[in-house]
């Protein structure tokens, strides 16, 4: 069993998130100060909504440096849908600036023929590299997506999955050294998000 820390700035999927990981016999801290973070293995971010008031909620709780310290310093981190989102420099939803932990910036999902926005619903993930979660084929299976903006990295190479959306190839994980982040929600993923979340819980140091 790990402890975990789950970052509480008001814009998270806390509920669903905690009993997930609870179901794998892991412990939970919400964290709103860092202090709280000392016993913790590991941190995640998760997030709903939209990018400005979410970072507008990481300033006001005086969250950025600290996050920013633990991803840097090699801990195990995990962003999930919007908390992926944020870790990039920009994004078209708003004008407040990113995290800026990755290089890259957020962009309007394309209008792409037969497709509705928000991207919504259960789909296959499309691995581009052997990582830390997909490194097993049975493990190229649905997850469960809802997003209107998606991630374009300056770096390619972290891009660890993507996923079909009509004609158009969507970022769907990044890896980065000990950063994970998803733009799905693998703890509404059913036995997938189960599996990929046991592989990142049991690649924790």
């Amino acid at each position: 069993m790990h402890k975990i820390g789950l970052i509480d700035y008001g814009m998270g999927n806390i509920h669903s998130v905690t009993k997930s990981l609870e179901s794998l016999g892991e412990e939970i801290i919400l964290i709103n100060n860092f202090n709280q973070a000392k016993t913790c293995k590991a941190i995640i971010l998760p997030g709903v909504g939209a990018f400005d008031p979410a970072m507008i909620n990481l300033i006001n709780t005086d969250l950025i440096n600290d996050l920013k310290n633990w991803i840097n310093s090699g801990k195990s981190f995990l962003g999930i849908c919007l908390g992926l989102q944020l870790l990039f420099e920009s994004s078209d939803e708003g004008k407040v600036q990113g995290l800026g932990i990755l290089k890259g910036k957020i962009q309007k999902i394309p209008n792409v023929v037969n497709q509705r926005i928000p991207h919504m619903g259960w789909c296959q993930l499309l691995p581009t590299k052997s990582n830390t979660l997909l490194e097993h084929e049975e493990l190229n299976n649905w997850v469960y997506f809802v997003h209107s903006y998606h991630a374009i990295p300056d770096d390619d190479d972290i891009i660890a999955a993507k996923v079909n959306y009509g004609s158009e190839k969507l970022t769907a994980m990044i890896e980065d050294d000990n950063l994970l982040a998803c733009q799905f929600h693998p703890e509404k993923s059913g036995k997938t998000g189960e599996k990929l979340l046991r592989r990142w819980l049991s690649s924790i140091q």
